[in-house]
């Protein structure tokens, strides 16, 4: 038995959905009001206790088996609900090293430490005279209600060396623990002293709920640094965190949007008014690993930042750490091209929200939470953002002004994957500055155009490796085609045949380009030619947790297939074919290059790289016969001389 099998045989479905919906027996089923929409008239969700599935026969019509429920429910992806799933019912994923076991408890006893000092500081805010001052702070100043404050565990740092030390000490915990878990730090000359004091208290937590750290932020304007987080330690990597996320997930996930604001307090406020999808990179620079998390739950991004981070023309190059001195707040800096590159690798969407002058999120949503929700609406494509930011009270009648704007801007243009967007871009950007759109391409800086020709022609000697089609579209292309697969693996079997009836190879996994999805359609391939498992249980149980993600991705790309087979399989040969042209287009130009160079060398191989290009002239033919059939056109071939 799999290990997915095993976790489906020892969790009873009724009891997993019963603890969020009230269900009733209906003969062998059970029903009740559908958990993820409206409903209070007809209970049209079903549960079914003997294949252990739930169905929504309402507005959601989706369904699926205990996976499923707590994916949509928790707001998690395929990995979390399986370590969730494996720790109610007892299942082991994978027995841990040694190493691992030790590592976790630490971790353990550390995150035990942390919560210990949640509670400490909640009983300092809320039941001794000193936290008053900053109750009162948050209560009147800040206008958040009890409820909020509960729900984000907020807590006073008395304004004292020793008194979280010695309250811990007295519960019998170790130095060398509350140094480990960054509540005490160490002095040079000997000693041990409170880390935090006389400070508002945030706990953070990572992306499960789990305790990593705290933020905290002073009550005396004297106090430096303004903001203050518990050092890196095992379990707290601010680079890796994001504050508020634990509790954002799930709406991120159901509106399919984040808003990325600066502040604690920013992402406090926009929660107690209702707009749950806001999380903080806790004042630092996005990054690479803070949006993969984001990836995670959804691709559409939208940065809401100050006009100081976003605005100032001279800081439009990069989301960076701007240190004023070492002891001073740090400053996230826009940065334009790190956004788009971040875009690109994730196949995002992220969008720039510039806020009112002298506002922060709280305050505006305090004040009017409707003009909140249309600052969001309006959020700016980067591109966009610049072009308009640039431009803000200059004089655009000036030549110079219009080569400056220009020179920005254009840069960025090139860096974006689509050429669609690209067109629409330079469009936009030529209406701004009133100039031709011809005139833009021109003017392409030199250093621009030697990349461009480099990109465009591999090294002498490089390998036969192909560019990740990511860039083009060829990602998704080939996450649908996957998907398909991974729901409907007896397709495997018609498109190999009708492949090898068009004359084509058999699929296999050089028709993918990621390396990821490669390895997917190995495991796929596999699965298919062995019957111990079915086949999409042999793929999940042969992966790691990061590719089980990935995998559970491409199932939910794929979630609402056409129920007509044939369909289906027309569609599934139409981007497998799409994929193969563009690979072997990019074959060509290739070996176009090779023969160029051998040509140019008196290389003897000329001969077998003009034979490999007649085989692959041939194969474009065969491809474009085939592609006909499935649309009703042929591809021209292009020309190879």
């Amino acid at each position: 038995m799999s290990v997915i099998d095993e976790i489906k045989a020892r969790t009873e479905i009724v009891d997993l959905i019963s603890e969020t919906v009230q269900l009733r027996r209906s003969g062998k089923n059970y029903t009740g009001f559908c958990p993820f929409h409206p409903n209070t008239r007809t209970p049209a969700f079903v549960v079914f206790p003997e294949t252990g599935t739930w169905r929504c026969f309402g507005q959601c019509n989706e369904g699926g088996d205990v996976f499923k429920f707590l994916m949509k429910k928790e707001g998690w992806d395929f990995s979390d609900a399986l370590r969730s799933l494996a720790e109610r019912a007892g299942v082991q994923l994978k027995p841990p090293t040694p190493e691992e076991q030790s590592a976790e408890e630490e971790h353990d006893g550390l995150r035990t430490l942390l919560e210990g000092a949640v509670t400490f500081y909640r009983h300092q805010l809320l039941n001794t005279p000193a936290g008053k001052e900053a109750l009162d702070y948050l209560r009147q100043k800040r206008e958040l209600n009890d409820n909020t404050l509960e729900a984000f565990g907020l807590g006073y740092s008395p304004n004292s060396w020793e008194a979280t030390f010695s309250h811990f000490k007295s519960k019998g915990c170790r130095d060398d623990e509350l140094i480990a878990c960054g509540l005490v730090s160490e002095r040079d000359s000997g000693g041990i002293y409170d880390r935090f004091r006389h400070r508002i208290m945030f706990p953070i937590r990572d992306a499960r709920g789990r305790m990593a750290g705290f933020g905290a932020r002073i009550l005396n304007p004297e106090d430096v640094p303004k903001f203050l987080n518990s050092p890196q330690t095992a379990i707290f990597d601010k680079g890796r965190l994001l504050y508020g996320l634990d509790q954002a997930r799930k709406t991120i996930r159901t509106q399919d949007q984040v808003v990325i604001v600066e502040g604690y307090l920013d992402v406090i406020a926009l929660h107690q008014a209702g707009f749950s999808n806001a999380v903080s990179p806790m004042g630092t620079a996005l990054t690479e690993h803070q949006l993969y998390l984001l990836k995670r739950y959804t691709r559409r991004i939208i940065l809401a930042l100050d006009p100081d981070a976003a605005g100032d023309k001279a800081t439009i190059r990069g989301l960076e750490v701007a240190r004023q001195a070492f002891d001073r707040e740090q400053d996230p800096v826009f940065d334009a091209r790190g956004l788009l590159r971040h875009e690109a690798r994730l196949k995002a969407d992220i969008r720039v929200t510039m806020l009112p002058e002298g506002l922060d999120p709280d305050e505006i949503v305090n004040r009017n939470p409707q003009e909140w929700s249309a600052i969001v609406e309006n959020a700016r494509p980067i591109v966009i953002h610049v072009m308009e930011t640039l431009s803000v009270g200059r004089d655009m009648d000036d030549p110079k002004i219009k080569t400056d704007i220009a020179a920005q801007v254009m840069p960025l243009i090139k860096d974006i994957p689509s050429p669609i967007e690209r067109d629409t871009y330079r469009q936009r950007l030529a209406r701004l500055l009133r100039v031709d759109e011809r005139t833009l391409l021109e003017n392409v800086p030199a250093s621009s155009a030697r990349h461009a020709r480099r990109t465009r022609r591999p090294p002498r000697g490089a390998p036969q490796e192909l560019q990740p089609l990511g860039a083009s579209g060829g990602f998704a292309l080939e996450a649908h085609c996957l998907g398909v697969l991974l729901r409907r693996p007896n397709l495997l079997y018609q498109v190999d045949r009708r492949l090898q009836e068009a004359g084509l190879a058999r699929l296999s996994p050089q028709d993918f380009q990621h390396g990821d999805h490669q390895a997917i359609m190995r495991l796929f391939q596999e699965s298919v030619d062995q019957d111990v498992a079915e086949p999409i249980n042999y793929v999940f149980n042969s992966l790691s947790l990061p590719m089980m993600e990935l995998a559970d991705d491409l199932l939910s790309r794929t979630a609402k297939l056409d129920p007509n087979e044939e369909r289906v399989i027309e569609d599934l040969m139409r981007g497998l074919l799409e994929l193969r042209l563009r690979n072997l287009h990019q074959n060509i130009e290739y070996i176009r290059y090779l023969i160029q160079e051998a040509g140019e060398q008196g290389d003897t191989k000329a001969t077998s790289y003009l034979q490999m290009m007649v085989q692959h002239t041939e194969t474009m033919r065969r491809l474009n016969i085939a592609v006909g059939r499935y649309t009703g056109r042929s591809l021209p071939t292009r020309q190879q001389g």
